[in-house]
């Protein structure tokens, strides 16, 4: 598997998901994925295409995606971790900002995470990250925000009511906030600088963060939980969730953490 194969996918994701006809709000679910939450048809279209581009690799692979659950390929292998559409709402509601996020592992941790693509379905923004090698947008390598000045905060929330109050305290310091309803394009954009600090208090399962998981530590940023634990040696999977807190560097870091110790 190398990030050729990826692109590849992204290519095709690129012709022919932004052409699927879509009314605002006007999309019926098709039924329920593997990990409980409502499938529809562009969710559906996205991972065939990707499903499809695996299987014509050729590797021995095991799937775990949002829709279809864990599947193995040829017999099995390295993990690949698929979020066919992350945005699905801002999708099916006419917002402009979803995407497909692919992560591999060689292993059954997020710490195996050892390749990742993001790609932005609606302005073709490609973003991929080795582990080793570093992270990139559109071949030019990218890195995470250096300096502590918290400009752009971005979260997510599944309670408003339940979750806001948690986060107040940090969102308050922050110069500006945004809830842009796509985790692994928060986190891809946080890799190269444009977001400062990205929380979400609420569960995230491994798919929704895997390739930014990746994108970000090779970019130079911090990942871990809200309460400031690893989740690398956490298990890949679809019913494990996990709070997030993702900084620029360690400075920012712990100034959400102190922030957010004082909700």
């Amino acid at each position: 598997m190398n990030i050729n194969i990826l692109k590849k996918i992204g290519k095709r994701l690129l012709a022919e998901i932004p052409t699927m006809k879509r009314e605002p709000l006007g999309d019926a679910a098709l039924g329920i994925g593997a990990a409980g939450d409502k499938t529809f048809l562009i969710d559906k279209k996205a991972e065939e295409i990707i499903i499809s581009g695996l299987d014509d690799s050729g590797e021995a692979l095991t799937i775990v995606s949002e829709e279809i659950g864990t599947q193995e390929m040829k017999g099995g292998g390295r993990k690949v971790i698929i979020d066919p559409i992350d945005g699905t709402k801002n999708a099916i509601s006419g917002i402009p900002f979803y995407c497909t996020s692919i992560a591999v592992a060689d292993g059954n941790k997020v710490g195996d995470i050892e390749l990742a693509y993001v790609v932005n379905l609606v302005n073709g923004d490609e973003f991929w990250a080795e582990k080793g090698k570093g992270a990139f947008l559109k071949g030019e390598k990218i890195y995470t925000q250096r300096d502590d000045g918290l400009y752009l905060t971005a979260y997510e929330i599944q309670s408003p009511g339940k979750d806001i109050p948690r986060i107040m305290s940090l969102l308050s310091k922050s110069r500006k906030t945004r809830c842009l309803g796509a985790t692994a394009l928060d986190l891809a954009y946080l890799a190269c600088g444009a977001i400062s600090v990205f929380v979400s208090p609420s569960p995230s399962r491994v798919f929704d963060f895997a390739g930014g998981w990746l994108l970000v530590r090779e970019a130079g940023g911090i990942f871990t939980d809200i309460k400031g634990s690893s989740i690398d040696d956490l298990e890949v999977g679809l019913k494990k969730s996990y709070s997030l807190l993702v900084s620029g560097n360690e400075r920012l870091h712990e100034m959400a953490l102190r922030l957010l110790g004082r909700a």
